[in-house]
């Protein structure tokens, strides 16, 4: 049966597929359809197996929200051109449509979720055989609260996603803290919510850090009290520098080693314990508002964490969850 340019258009309408590949499978089915829709949809199956090693580092990422359940799905693929294609955004605002929709928890629900009777997971499948590049849901994020926030990035690949305790929240207000959460990309809701390693490794790195800097400030008084400029002789490749470049003499370089030494070692011996964990503490609270959102400064107004701002727009108003997909590097 003679293929005709009728059902390649057709089945183009229908899978997406090139020309040729569309006029190769009707040649193949005797111009039946059906047939050939499902032979171009294992060719997009076996495009796909044969890209697995290949990365897909670009992609599409969105997120919505609808009352108390939002989400966000990350589409990947391997060039920035099939990202900002129509059909992959398209596709990809179908899948989080669908999973909201039903609330999907989980991204192998999600890979399972059937949509125009077809499964997700085939779905992307064959939208790598129509990109011929490898196509894989990277994240599926969800938070449910009693109120959800959602924030789309311009660029399509940064989204946040975040929960309230209460219902009826203006959507403006909960926009500004899914907006805080893209652009100052929070580490944990509060300092409760950190993780207790995390607690003490960062407490560990701040104390290590303080005696560091004690000992330091020890040393550079003493070569100053030496008559040395402390700059002069802060490391070896320094010192040797500046003695080639006639800065320094052999002699201030022995004695500025000698002091350096000597100094270091008895201050790092007899260092104020409590002033340690003092300064330490000071540092872990530092790290808190830095990274927990409800301690960060407010974006929006800087006077004000975020946790404050919530309060003075609704008392006892906090955020419970927050979900943040980022493709590009933070």
């Amino acid at each position: 049966m003679a293929v005709t340019m009728a059902d390649i258009t057709k089945l183009r309408a229908l899978t997406s597929a090139g020309l040729m590949d569309c006029k190769k499978a009707l040649a193949e089915t005797d111009g039946d359809i059906q047939a050939a829709v499902e032979i171009l949809r294992k060719k997009g199956q076996a495009v796909a197996a044969k890209r697995e090693d290949r990365k897909a580092a670009e992609g599409c990422v969105l997120a919505k929200s609808t009352g108390k359940f939002a989400a966000i799905v990350a589409l990947n693929c391997e060039t920035d051109f099939v990202a900002q294609n129509a059909g992959f955004v398209g596709l990809t605002e179908k899948l989080l449509d669908a999973a909201v929709a039903a609330e999907v928890k989980t991204l192998d629900e999600l890979k399972a979720l059937v949509i125009d009777g077809q499964t997700v997971e085939a779905l992307v499948i064959e939208e790598g055989g129509k990109t011929g590049e490898k196509t894989e849901i990277s994240a599926y994020e969800v938070v449910v609260a009693p109120n959800t926030a959602a924030y789309n990035h311009f660029n399509k690949k940064l989204a946040t996603i975040v929960g309230f305790n209460v219902e009826g929240l203006d959507e403006k207000v909960g926009r500004e803290v899914a907006m805080q959460v893209a652009s100052m990309n929070p580490v944990a809701l509060n300092r409760e919510s950190v993780p207790q390693a995390v607690k003490d490794a960062e407490y560990s790195v701040a104390v290590e850090k303080t005696k560091e800097e004690q000992v330091k400030k020890a040393v550079e008084a003493a070569l100053k009290k030496a008559g040395i400029n402390p700059n002069l002789v802060d490391s070896e490749a320094h010192i040797e520098s500046n003695i080639a470049k006639g800065w320094l003499s052999e002699d201030e370089a022995a004695k500025a080693r000698v002091i350096a030494k000597e100094t270091a070692e008895a201050k790092a011996a007899n260092l104020p314990e409590q002033m340690i964990q003092n300064i330490a503490q000071g540092r872990l609270n530092k790290f808190f508002k830095e990274s927990c959102l409800m301690e960060q400064e407010f974006v929006q107004d800087e006077k004000v964490t975020v946790g404050q701002y919530l309060d003075s727009v609704q008392k006892g108003l906090v955020a419970v969850d927050f979900k943040r997909v980022n493709l590009n590097q933070d």
